[in-house]
């Protein structure tokens, strides 16, 4: 089943191996390097003098909070991860698999690869398989053309081909 959309049949969050790598380096260097300057900013500001009056010291200790609310985000984010590699043989459109479109209205092409909500990063043609274009395009056979509705009204996209 891993050529299915990621919403159906998975237990978690779907991602992709080089995401969920990504996700792992970025709590390490939070877990070891952030939380290690922000002890050092704390205790620096607490050489500073009275606590209730000293705004580095708050401003440290309300980015201490940030970072282990990110820390626990990201270790749910791991706990919850199903690994989908891309069918690399599939007929269609599947997580994690680059896909090039054309939109036939413009006629411009885009190149896309259907991954998890937490590697999404539209720039870089990663696109959340949350996202109405994603879900269009899932199950999708090079030829096909899809209507997505987006708030500047529908667009029609064509598959052009699987990379």
């Amino acid at each position: 089943m891993p050529d299915s959309p990621p919403e159906q049949g998975f237990d978690g969050e779907p991602i992709t191996a080089q995401g969920l790598q990504a996700v792992k380096a970025e709590l390490g260097e939070l877990e070891t390097t952030a939380r290690r300057e922000i002890a050092e900013r704390i205790l620096t500001a607490r050489g500073h003098g009275d606590l209730k009056e000293n705004a580095e010291y708050h401003a440290a200790k309300e980015d201490q909070a940030h970072l282990e609310t990110r820390i626990k985000r990201l270790k749910q984010r791991i706990a919850s991860a199903v690994v989908v590699e891309p069918v690399e043989d599939a007929a269609v459109v599947s997580f994690a698999r680059p896909v090039e479109v054309v939109d036939e209205a413009t006629g411009d092409a885009h190149r896309w690869t259907v991954v998890g909500p937490a590697e999404a990063d539209r720039a870089a043609g990663k696109l959340s398989a949350d996202s109405p274009v994603a879900r269009a395009l899932m199950g999708a056979a090079p030829g096909d053309v899809v209507e997505v509705a987006t708030p500047r009204g529908a667009r029609r996209l064509r598959v052009e081909r699987l990379l």
